[in-house]
């Protein structure tokens, strides 16, 4: 794909300015600058010479006070698709995809045959919901791959005929990250399909990369690797490595996962190393992918059940997913509430505020706080929640008390990433689940609620939520005439289980609340007393 679109060009520059750039970087062209209002195209040479003249120019080089975008010149509807996939549309991020349809009448009459330039399409595709099948729906997680730079140029091929050509054969919409980490050994692909499309994708590349091995003479072995978002790693190995090792041995592949020490903030995911034929490395992608899949639907399906419970909470704005789709993307930290996202409410509508006790490593407090509280402070404004850590009880003390102070959705958020930090700091082994101890105080007169008759409640509660809920018997209660509840487990099973306590609490508050008099009536007179 040798054809440049050139973008972000100011209404005065000409073509001559642009020729003027293209000498001035030494990038040869192939034919004149076609300019436009706000964009331009020109031809390169050779795929070699379009990759360095995006490198050098986009996002880099003024003209007229405007920064040039350069990259390669796509059909408008997949410019289209690009710009709107991911785009915010009342708190939904919307997913674009361009579906063709092969069986439309080849030899159509040209625009303006038909009436107002309608052009006659041909009968329904089979699978259609026009003949009364349901069409296969296209998974919410993408796949996506790591290949050696050296075969992007292969698996696009002359002018792009390669990678339409398996476009259209798997019906899926494939993304090459060649802009990322410029320079880096191996580049991305993301493959938007069905999980049936992703895996025909992944093999045709596959293909690809060991036919021009052999015509470059390429000896090293090409193994395939898959990049996973590390929330679903720790399922995918499953309890002492057993997930693994069983897709390994059904698929005879050897499969080895990229360290924890190897993730950041800004790139949360892990690669997947699949060592094998092509055939046994298809196979293992499936169930990887599988895998993946399962844990993501699982987790999708607990935040929707959070939403349920803190009324307004922006699930996408809590960067607890990877974005693109519903989550799925590498950056976490800058994501933020729409204006008038609500984390809960108290009688007046507003959100209202909690505090919890959340119990974590000693050893992890540094982790937490970072060099000069510079993490804690960045935690604190993105949740938007008062965090501070308690000092030590004592000298030898496993355990430090960071309190937590801000409503339903500030609670969720910053207790989300001080789970996910402990991870990422190796505070819990790989294949180690992290549960950690939360504290809630409750008024002592609605103890009783939050227990049951007989313990009812509480044994509902750890049901329901899979986390361990204690009341402890005999406590005292403090200044304010509150006691304890502790609750124990993974971060879903955690947030659970506080939300539905909290829903307890609101209805013991309720339910306090004087009844309002009649409109117009005032106090009871008192009764006249006989004489």
């Amino acid at each position: 794909m040798n054809k440049l679109y050139i973008g972000n060009v100011s209404e005065e520059a000409s073509a001559e300015d642009l020729e003027t750039i293209f000498e001035q970087w030494k990038i040869p062209h192939s034919g004149p600058f076609l300019v436009k209002t706000g964009y331009a195209f020109v031809d390169c040479p050779d795929e070699k010479i379009a990759m360095k003249a995006i490198d050098i120019l986009s996002g880099k080089v003024d003209l007229h006070g405007k920064l040039l975008e350069v990259e390669h010149s796509v059909p408008k509807r997949q410019r289209a698709m690009e710009k709107l996939n991911g785009f915010l549309m009342e708190n939904f991020a919307l997913k674009v995809s361009y579906i063709p349809d092969e069986m439309a009448t080849a030899d159509a009459p040209p625009l303006g045959g038909g009436r107002r330039g309608f052009v006659p399409r041909g009968p329904p595709r089979s699978g259609s919901p026009g003949m009364g099948a349901r069409p296969k729906l296209q998974s919410e997680v993408p796949l996506r791959i790591l290949v050696p730079t050296q075969f992007v140029g292969a698996i696009i091929g002359k002018e792009g005929a390669t990678i339409r050509n398996i476009t259209k054969q798997t019906h899926s919409k494939i993304d090459i990250h060649r802009k990322e980490n410029a320079g880096a050994a191996e580049k991305p692909i993301t493959v938007h399909s069905t999980p049936e499309g992703c895996s025909n994708a992944c093999r045709t590349i596959m293909e690809i990369m060991q036919k021009e091995a052999l015509d470059t003479k390429f000896t090293e072995e090409i193994p395939l690797k898959i990049l996973a978002h590390n929330n679903f790693v720790g399922r995918l190995i499953g309890k002492e490595g057993r997930n693994l090792k069983k897709i390994e041995v059904d698929t005879e592949t050897k499969i080895t996962i990229s360290p924890l020490q190897d993730l950041t903030l800004y790139n949360p995911e892990r690669t997947i190393t699949v060592k094998g034929s092509i055939e046994a490395c298809s196979r293992a992608e499936e169930e990887v992918m599988k895998k993946v899949r399962e844990s993501y639907e699982n987790d999708v399906a607990a935040m929707n059940l959070q939403s349920n419970l803190i009324p307004g909470l922006n699930l996408n704005a809590l960067g607890l997913f990877p974005g693109g789709a519903p989550g799925m993307g590498p950056s976490m930290g800058h994501n933020v509430p729409p204006p008038g996202a609500q984390g809960g409410y108290s009688f007046g509508g507003q959100p209202e505020s909690e505090t919890v006790h959340l119990f974590i490593p000693a050893l992890a407090v540094g982790a937490i706080i970072g060099k000069q509280g510079q993490h804690i402070k960045q935690l604190s404004r993105y949740a938007g929640a008062s965090i501070k850590v308690a000092p030590p009880e004592g000298m030898d003390t496993k355990q430090r008390m960071v309190i937590i102070a801000g409503p339903p959705e500030a609670q969720f958020k910053a207790q989300g990433r001080i789970f996910g930090k402990l991870k990422e700091e190796n505070f819990f082994g790989p294949k180690e689940e992290v549960k950690l101890e939360a504290h809630i105080k409750v008024p002592s007169f609605a103890a009783g609620r939050v227990i049951g008759k007989g313990g009812k409640t509480v044994n509902e509660l750890q049901n329901l939520t899979s986390a361990e809920v204690v009341v402890p018997r005999d406590q005292t209660p403090d200044e304010n005439d509150q006691v304890i509840v502790k609750i124990t487990g993974h971060f879903y099973a955690s947030q659970l289980a506080q939300r539905k306590i909290q829903e307890i609490l609101s209805q013991v508050r309720r339910q306090q609340q004087p009844k309002p008099s009649p409109r117009g009536e005032g106090p009871p007179l008192p009764r006249p007393s006989r004489k």
